[in-house]
């Protein structure tokens, strides 16, 4: 079996790294050059770095922020926020970014999917979905701008166009649960890690070491995303990772 991932996810606004629930109620936490490198050196993974309100402000990801990360830490990082055309990641992935995420952009041309796969390669091609569920449809809707808009995209079906389309990875955040530390959205994990074939990060919901033996066993994701758990030092990742390893997961 694949080592599972863990991967701490560092939101940027305003070149500091911020956190919220449900994407309100923001507050900064530090700066992303600094945890990037300290989660480096915990035994993170990967990371993963998105200017979250890029999209909402219809401005560029930083590349001088992506350069000075690149230069602090020895995992592989993947940079998401305001890229829209192939120029966007080119010059990101120039500046050290091992991967580039899209979001909003792949919603609103979905053939920008495409032709960053066939550009760069679909290794380096990371399709984020926010999604809300909604309880009057029984279904999972799929939002753009930081969850700020609701579209006519539905979960199952978009992940398995983006997947055609050549995506490497999906990272799907609930809505639902992001923030809120109650557990990851598993039941809609294990559906699209059973539909699909590229790995699975889930995203929104870590609250405790039990949620990641949850979403890596009921919830069958690939890696395990977080951000406040491990920006405010409620879980260590080497801690994590020994009661992962005590139950049974494999991890690096």
């Amino acid at each position: 079996m694949l080592a599972k991932r863990i991967i701490p996810c560092l939101d940027i606004r305003n070149g500091q790294t911020v956190k919220g629930v449900n994407f309100v109620n923001i507050r900064e936490v530090g700066d992303p050059v600094e945890l990037g490198a300290y989660y480096a050196q915990q035994g993170a993974d990967e990371l993963v770095f998105l200017d979250i309100t890029a999209s909402h402000e219809e401005r560029k990801t930083f590349p001088d922020l992506v350069r000075r990360i690149a230069q602090g830490v020895n995992i592989p990082f993947t940079v998401g926020g305001g890229i829209s055309e192939l120029k966007d990641a080119d010059i990101l992935l120039s500046a050290g970014a091992d991967k580039i995420s899209i979001n909003s952009s792949a919603v609103r041309n979905p053939q920008l999917v495409s032709d960053m796969a066939h550009n760069f390669g679909s290794q380096f091609v990371v399709v984020a979905i926010d999604a809300r569920f909604d309880e009057t449809s029984g279904e999972w809707i799929v939002t753009v701008k930081g969850g700020r808009e609701a579209t006519e995209k539905r979960l199952f079906s978009w992940a398995k166009e983006v997947q055609e389309r050549g995506a490497g990875e999906i990272l799907f955040t609930s809505m639902n649960h992001d923030g809120v530390k109650q557990g990851f959205a598993n039941e809609a994990l294990a559906k699209l890690s059973t539909e699909l074939s590229i790995p699975i990060i889930a995203s929104g919901g870590a609250g405790k070491m039990e949620h990641f033996k949850d979403v890596f066993t009921i919830g069958k994701a690939d890696a395990g995303l977080a951000a406040s758990i491990f920006h405010f030092k409620e879980i260590a990742i080497p801690d994590l990772k020994e009661y992962l390893r005590n139950n049974g997961i494999t991890v690096r």
